[in-house]
């Protein structure tokens, strides 16, 4: 069938080629025929795999089908035929309710869509921190599932005899404080005693022990997260295969038949190669010395700037901080003044962050860097500085004052992070709307020379890894945090999705976005992570726990408990390997000293053997790029010789008479060499 359509259908060229219709038609039908009897004696998925592989049109294909299920009908056996039929009906059901729960799965995906638009009109960078977002929102749902199940369920069923000493008044929702004192919410809301259940049910290992996985859960998905995106962006980034030619080329998702997905897909492609565009004219410029040393003092100045301003706004924290240590317990006398007074620190905190981000987009505008990533790397840089100094002074003062005057200090300190976090999504949506709203509303109406804001892309990161990193040092003090982080999360997309629509442009300066994603998560982990799990580490291992409120009362270190469990644990026969291997392994310092060691041999392995496959890669790449210049070096020789036979043979005029003669030498006139 195929031959019949590459052969014309005038019966005058059909005898030029020396065939008739009937003989072609006569051909083809027994090539056909060939085809069905092959086909029928294939297994039934070979089978399918063959006809879909056809090279034929869609209609050909069914009548090839049809055939060999007409032939295969006609057969003696009908019985195993029929089952044969329904085995095959059974299977194509399977498959189609596999693709069924596959399309299914990719509408459920959270923000597809939105983010979709978002990377089409805005492009990647832009479109790197809202799938940032997204990633810290499965986070605190995982965290949220895991605390409520193994700890809150518990002690609801269970509850201790705890009254409520003051009503609800509203203020809490701010606070943290008052009525919510003594509930689930926070650490003061357990106790530590066995719940009487087949099994028993211990309070003490469920708090520690769910708490503990989580956050190594976090620290091994974040390790492998990075090292993915580092492999992803870093080190696969720089083959050939992602070059510019390459995306505009072979980049291209031909699946994709919406139209409003295509404008989609062609908007963030033309970003893609403004990207790559921009880095190629970065590493073509040349600066003079002059040059080089004022811009060297315009940084240094920038940074002297900066770093004043960080300790400047440490050490208002430092005295607000004392200040409210010498209050004392305010929060828990039922004094709306007094209670309300704790959000003082929230709202000085919230402050610092939001006004002092805003002068280091100023003074980074002074510096002119040429590259966009690097401009946004030191953005970034300050503002964790900035952030983490502040953290960094507050934990002190709560792991070191708080424990000797608060009588349920535990509690305090997550009321404390709680306001943290509500008073910092406040001061998000004040920012999106003052920051982005006012400001397209001036540049647009009032003072045009301003121009529509672009979307800060650094000063949002560093707020989101902020809010993550308050949530994992609340953690051991108000399990039920992620409830606030996962409603704070989702309304902040759709807050920043909506101005980023209305009051936003597309970033003027461009750069490469995919990298920046691997950046993100090195912040969260290095600074952020490491700096909640060991405040979290030095509450349970060295702190005394409250007398008179947790879990872990009466305790000298929240670690007691698990001891005391290993104890009972080594006298039930049968088990001393267990405390052996607790004993003499995970409480031995010598221990962690030969596994951290042994990584780190196996990293200097791992790192040698990536050095050599790179200098590897950059060998084969210079000798293919010694076969294109030896290619282009022979063609050059091949056209100047021919050009020279040319010049050197010159025009000769000759007797053109009607005869045509044929040169029997024609192959001689050729080149050697070719």
């Amino acid at each position: 069938m195929q031959t019949m359509r590459l052969l014309p259908h005038r019966s005058s060229a059909l005898g030029n080629l020396g065939l008739t219709e009937a003989e072609i038609r006569e051909e083809v039908e027994n090539d056909t025929d060939d085809l069905v009897s092959e086909l029928v004696k294939l297994p039934t998925r070979a089978r399918i795999r063959a006809i879909k592989a056809l090279p034929m049109s869609f209609q050909d294909r069914r009548n090839i089908r049809s055939r060999v299920i007409s032939v295969r009908l006609s057969r003696k056996n009908v019985l195993l035929m029929c089952c044969t039929d329904f085995r095959e009906q059974v299977s194509l059901s399977f498959r189609r309710f596999g693709s069924s729960l596959v399309s299914a799965q990719e509408r459920l995906v959270i923000w597809q869509d939105p983010l979709k638009a978002i990377g089409g009109r805005f492009g990647t960078s832009v479109l790197s921190y809202f799938r940032f977002l997204k990633w810290l929102l499965m986070f605190n749902v995982f965290s949220l599932f895991i605390n409520f199940c193994f700890i809150t369920i518990p002690q609801i069923v269970y509850p201790p005899n705890v009254t409520h000493l003051t009503s609800f008044r509203g203020l809490e929702l701010l606070t943290g404080a008052g009525y919510f004192n003594q509930t689930v919410f926070f650490y003061g809301g357990y106790n530590g005693e066995v719940i009487v259940t087949q099994p028993s049910y211990n309070m003490q290992l469920a708090y520690f022990f769910t708490i503990a996985a989580y956050l190594v859960l976090c620290g091994v998905l974040l390790i492998y997260s990075m090292a993915r995106s580092f492999q992803r962006n870093f080190t696969l980034i720089s083959g050939p295969v992602y070059g510019a030619a390459w995306r505009l080329l072979c980049s291209w998702d031909f699946s994709v038949i919406n139209e409003k997905a295509i404008q989609h897909l062609k908007n963030n492609l033309g970003i893609q190669l403004k990207e790559s565009l921009a880095e190629r004219l970065q590493m073509k410029r040349t600066s003079t010395v002059s040059d080089m040393l004022q811009q060297l003092s315009l940084q240094l100045l920038a940074w002297l700037l900066s770093v004043g301003l960080a300790v400047a706004s440490c050490t208002a924290i430092y005295f607000l901080g004392s200040r409210e240590s010498q209050l004392g317990p305010l929060g828990y006398t039922g004094d709306l003044t007094a209670e309300a007074s704790t959000l003082l620190l929230p709202v000085v905190v919230s402050l610092i962050n939001l006004i002092v981000p805003l002068i280091y987009t100023l003074i980074n505008k002074m510096e002119h860097y040429d590259s966009p990533r690097t401009n946004i790397y030191i953005i970034i840089l300050r503002n964790v500085l900035l952030k983490m100094s502040i953290l960094g002074i507050i934990c002190y003062y709560w792991l070191n004052d708080d424990p000797q005057t608060m009588p349920c200090w535990e509690t305090f300190v997550g009321q404390s992070v709680y306001r943290l976090v509500v008073v910092d999504f406040i001061f998000c949506l004040l920012g999106s709307f003052f920051g982005e709203f006012l400001y397209s509303v001036i540049g647009t109406r009032c003072i045009r020379s301003l121009g529509v804001p672009e979307f800060d892309i650094a000063t949002n990161v560093l707020d989101l890894i902020y809010a993550q990193t308050l949530a994992w040092i609340g953690i051991y003090f108000s399990p039920l945090l992620p409830i606030i982080q996962v409603i704070k999360f989702l309304i902040i997309f759709y807050v920043k999705r909506v101005s980023l629509n209305m009051n936003c442009q597309p970033p003027r300066r461009i750069g490469r976005a995919a990298q920046m994603e691997t950046v993100y998560i090195a912040l969260l982990f290095l600074p952020s992570f490491v700096g909640a799990l060991s405040m979290v580490a030095y509450t349970v291992w060295s702190l005394r726990p409250s007398e008179q409120c947790g879990p872990f009362q009466g305790l000298s270190t929240p670690f007691q408990a698990v001891l005391q469990w290993m104890g009972t644990v080594a006298n039930i026969p049968g088990s001393r390997w267990a405390w052996w291997i607790f004993e003499h392994m995970l409480r031995n310092e010598l221990f962690f000293y030969l596994i951290t060691l042994i990584v780190l041999i196996f990293t200097y392995f791992l790192w040698q053997v990536t050095q050599g496959r790179k200098q590897l890669i950059r060998t084969l790449r210079q000798q293919i790029a010694n076969e294109g210049k030896d290619k282009a070096f022979l063609l050059s020789r091949l056209q100047n010789l021919q050009k020279g036979r040319s010049d050197a043979a010159g025009f000769r005029p000759m007797e053109f008479d009607e005869m045509t003669y044929f040169n029997q030498n024609w192959m001689n006139t050729f080149p050697l060499n070719m």
